[in-house]
């Protein structure tokens, strides 16, 4: 699986709340969670995502409640691939539930600029800044995980098995 896009760079210690204020819990569709989505961090983010962009964020990212809301959130918005420095354990999870893959992945801020036209290689645990010209080696995603993100997320994993 690869996954080209625009980065999108965030900071530290952004928590499920930031990413999709609670206000929206009560609503379950997907695109109309997208519109709200960062809005936490800044009003109309989401206005400036195309579909395929990548997010590239510090340590802790998605830290906070276990609300299943925030990574829909990112992925009806467009976004593609999360590398952070860290995640929190259940955003993670949530995360490729949904079939949005998410990279941890040491000095991410540092090593792109947002703007930078990226590719992920999930199953080889490469990426390349395509604007810079630098490679990157991250560590393995674990083979059952990379099933889910091939099948699409958690229920299509479970429902192509059955």
């Amino acid at each position: 699986m690869i996954i080209e896009g625009k980065v999108w760079k965030l900071g530290n210690n952004i928590d499920t709340d930031t990413i999709l204020p609670g206000k929206y819990l009560s609503v379950s569709d997907p695109s109309s969670l997208g519109e709200h989505c960062l809005e936490g961090l800044e009003k109309g983010w989401a206005k400036r995502i195309s579909p395929g962009d990548i997010l590239v964020a510090g340590k802790n990212f998605g830290c906070g409640s276990s609300r299943e809301h925030a990574p829909v959130a990112l992925k009806a918005v467009g976004i593609s691939c999360i590398i952070a420095e860290s995640v929190g354990a259940i955003f993670y999870r949530n995360s490729i539930n949904i079939g949005l893959p998410v990279i941890e992945f040491e000095d991410a801020r540092s090593r792109f600029e947002e703007g930078n036209i990226i590719s992920v290689e999930i199953d080889s645990g490469r990426i390349e800044n395509i604007s810079t010209k630098s490679t990157y080696n991250f560590s393995p995603i674990a083979p059952i995980v990379l099933e889910i993100l091939g099948s699409g997320g958690l229920l299509k994993y479970i429902t192509k098995r059955s």
